[in-house]
């Protein structure tokens, strides 16, 4: 068997020779690349001849896809896989599996992270401080009594209710399916945007979702509500977020996710007043790296073993 990881996972070589060994099948021939592929074509020479392909978030076209002869097993080490040609992996019959679940304390702390930061104007403050300046104009409000929209009621949605609780929040929550969740005001999207004093969006990417927040749903919220995306870039309408915060139709935003995957070289958020941007890391911590690529090997393993766990195809 051939495994080819096809781009770097972010985990030391190390790490990842350890996992292997305790994992993988023995006498199997694992690949490593250290950097991404720059066109498509290389991503092929790279995986022609792989039986499994281990991949992060780097776009796999159809082309690809078709492309990788000896495709059996796609082990995706992301929660989203919205970046794989999936009608190109069930064409040939490939199985692909995710890795849910292993960055869900990690994007729930960047959430707060960005929250408290908006809230606390603390990039502001350390500038202000090695100015010689004082708190002028940076005394900011607290978390606690505030009003907390969760959209999106997954593991993370869930672990963030729990932090906002834990604030102090009322927290209202906005979910296909609702669940058991003590001390949550479940209510329709519109009440939500209308109510709460922060929404945070934790959705995957889908065609019903696409689009979620736009012109519409930001003219429903308060002026002094702040919006958290560290969910998927194409879930919110970048052009409509621009114009909401020009026109102080809402107070800030904090968003971690783009249309594309940085470095970006312009982005109309960029320019825009209160916002608060990361380049997609809410997911990259030390631990949740070193979980995901785990997680990723044991998809081969139980693969291997004919019970292939967090399929997604």
């Amino acid at each position: 068997m051939k495994i080819v990881v096809i781009e770097p996972l972010g985990v030391k070589q190390e790490v990842l020779n350890t996992l292997a060994s305790e994992l993988l099948p023995q006498g199997a021939e694992v690949v490593y690349y250290d950097n991404r592929a720059g066109s498509t074509q290389e991503l092929i020479e790279r995986g022609k001849d792989a039986d499994v392909i281990i991949v992060a978030n780097q776009p796999l076209p159809a082309e690809a896809i078709r492309g990788f002869e000896k495709l059996k097993l796609l082990s995706v080490a992301f929660t989203g896989y919205d970046h794989v040609a999936m009608d190109a992996c069930r064409e040939k019959g490939v199985v692909v599996c995710n890795c849910a679940g292993y960055s869900t304390a990690a994007v729930a702390d960047l959430t707060f992270g960005l929250i408290l930061s908006l809230y606390r104007n603390i990039g502001e403050c350390d500038r202000r401080i090695r100015q010689g300046g004082t708190k002028a104009g940076l005394i900011g409000p607290e978390l606690e009594g505030k009003k907390f929209g969760v959209i999106g009621a997954g593991a993370i949605g869930q672990r963030v209710i729990r932090i906002a609780q834990a604030f102090g929040c009322e927290v209202y929550a906005y979910s296909r399916t609702r669940k058991e969740i003590p001390g949550v005001v479940w209510a329709d999207l519109d009440t939500l945007l209308e109510e709460c004093d922060i929404v945070s969006l934790h959705v995957p990417l889908s065609d019903s979702t696409r689009g979620l927040i736009g012109q519409e749903q930001l003219h429903k919220m308060k002026n002094t509500a702040i919006l958290i995306n560290t969910a998927r870039g194409p879930v919110v309408d970048s052009t409509a977020l621009v114009a909401a915060l020009e026109q102080g139709e809402i107070a800030g935003c904090g968003v971690d996710v783009f249309e594309t995957e940085p470095p970006i070289a312009d982005h109309v958020l960029y320019h825009a007043p209160h916002t608060l941007l990361t380049p997609h890391v809410a997911f990259a911590t030390v631990e949740a790296l070193v979980k995901r690529a785990r997680i990723a090997y044991e998809n081969v393993k139980k693969w291997g073993e004919g019970q292939p766990q967090n399929r997604v195809d």
